[in-house]
């Protein structure tokens, strides 16, 4: 049986790890996931995702604030894994890590050579992409820049958020880790070289590009709406204090960038640099989020 250490965070990671444990053909050795975190205006202390599942499964865990130089690195180092899976870990692999297993795999959100970092699938759907995808690569030091292993994508629908694409990519890169790993294992899968020319890279995303700007068009502030919901949140500002949209819809209209060009009890029209969007769920300064007839 082969011996893995899983590392991952978010929701996202958490449906790759399940699909590892129910597979019952892997020993997970151990599960290395980021700090429990203080979140919202309480600042309650919150596990991670992958935590939560490796507790419930009972899987050793290591939440190391940093990887590097730290005493779990050396214990994590001294469990003898085979290899190591990643998917949505947030930390840089130490290279003696990584020199310390025969393999080290990551699912990654999106079609490599494009976007890679630490939000793919943000940029992808505030660029307009038409797909999005989970590329299985290895491991090295230069950050998603390894062999692809394998490959998959889907649509990105105008339905589809951040959150809904993170669900749907979830489950493929979980399909696409369990279908190709077997194979790699056994050298009948030969990675692929990247074309780091066509490389493109996707930073996490800064409090600036959370603003909208209206003299965009309609499809551009659309597409930054859907590509920061439910997080980050693209907001406005309302009478100087901050406004977040978390759902839109393209509408036809004009006016100057930033104007409400129609309010009734039920629809708020939004002018941009060509046509508007329709508001549909806000959050006003502190308020909770809310459809916006409840708003109006």
């Amino acid at each position: 049986m082969t011996k893995i250490i899983f590392m991952g965070t978010p929701q996202f990671s958490a449906t790759v790890l399940e699909g590892l444990i129910k597979a019952s053909s892997y020993d997970i050795l151990a599960v290395v996931t980021q700090p429990d975190r203080a979140v919202g205006r309480k600042k309650e202390i919150k596990m991670t995702p992958v935590k939560e599942l490796a507790l419930a499964n009972h899987l050793p865990i290591y939440q190391p604030e940093k990887l590097s130089g730290s005493k779990e690195l050396k214990e994590i180092m001294a469990l003898g894994a085979d290899g190591i899976i990643t998917a949505a870990y947030g930390q840089f692999l130490p290279t003696a890590l990584l020199d310390s297993v025969s393999f080290a795999l990551n699912v990654h959100a999106s079609l490599l050579p494009k976007y890679r970092g630490g939000a793919p699938i943000h940029y992808a759907i505030m660029n307009g992409e038409k797909e999005a995808g989970v590329t299985l690569m290895e491991m090295v030091k230069e950050m998603d820049a390894g062999d692809m292993v394998s490959k998959a994508s889907t649509p990105i629908l105008d339905s589809d958020n951040v959150g809904s694409m993170f669900e749907k990519l979830a489950i493929i890169g979980r399909d696409l880790l369990l279908e190709s790993l077997p194979a790699y294992l056994s050298g009948d899968l030969k990675p692929q070289t990247q074309d780091h020319s066509q490389a493109s890279f996707s930073p996490n995303i800064s409090s600036e590009q959370e603003v909208l700007d209206w003299t965009k068009s309609a499809r551009e502030v659309f597409n930054q709406i859907r590509g920061m919901s439910p997080w980050p949140v693209a907001h406005t500002y309302q009478n100087g204090e901050r406004f977040k949209i978390y759902q839109a819809s393209l509408v036809d209209g004009q006016g100057q960038p930033g104007q409400v060009i129609a309010k009734t009890k039920k629809a708020l029209h939004v002018a941009c640099g060509d046509n508007a969007v329709a508001l549909e769920l806000v959050q006003p300064a502190g308020k909770p989020k809310m459809p916006i007839q409840d708003y109006l």
